[in-house]
């Protein structure tokens, strides 16, 4: 669990990449910002997998990235954000899907030291081939 002060991080963390995303809105609504990183702990990753958005932030926790990823639908106006929480290991990865064809896959690096978008095209999910 999170102590107070970390969910308070945790919050100014998710508010902080909310403002840089408003911030760094690009010009036509239908445009999308990305930084696929890699980055440190508290820097957000800001991805478009599918019809999804995704920001996602982790903190370093004994060695292994505590993740945090806020994942919405940008076809649906009136769709509720998705919050996902996991702690990864080193090197451990994790795919959050945007649709059947496309997901983002975000892996810890060593001693946590920073999260990665990581193209893995070479891996086939629950053995499903294309």
């Amino acid at each position: 669990m999170f102590t107070r002060t970390h969910t308070s991080l945790l919050t100014l963390v998710a508010a902080t990449a909310l403002t840089t995303l408003a911030a760094s809105a690009p010009a036509r609504a239908e445009e999308s910002v990305e930084y696929l990183g890699p980055v440190g702990p508290h820097h957000p990753i800001l991805a478009s997998v599918g019809d999804k958005r995704v920001i996602a932030y982790y903190l370093p926790d004994n060695g292994r990235c505590a993740l945090q990823a806020i994942v919405w639908s940008q076809s649906h106006d009136d769709s509720n954000p998705e919050r996902v929480r996991i702690s990864l290991g080193p090197n451990q990865m994790v795919h959050i899907d945007g649709d059947p064809r496309h997901s983002l896959n975000l892996q810890c690096g060593e001693n946590a030291k920073q999260l990665s978008v990581v193209d893995n095209t070479e891996e086939i999910a629950f053995g499903a081939a294309e």
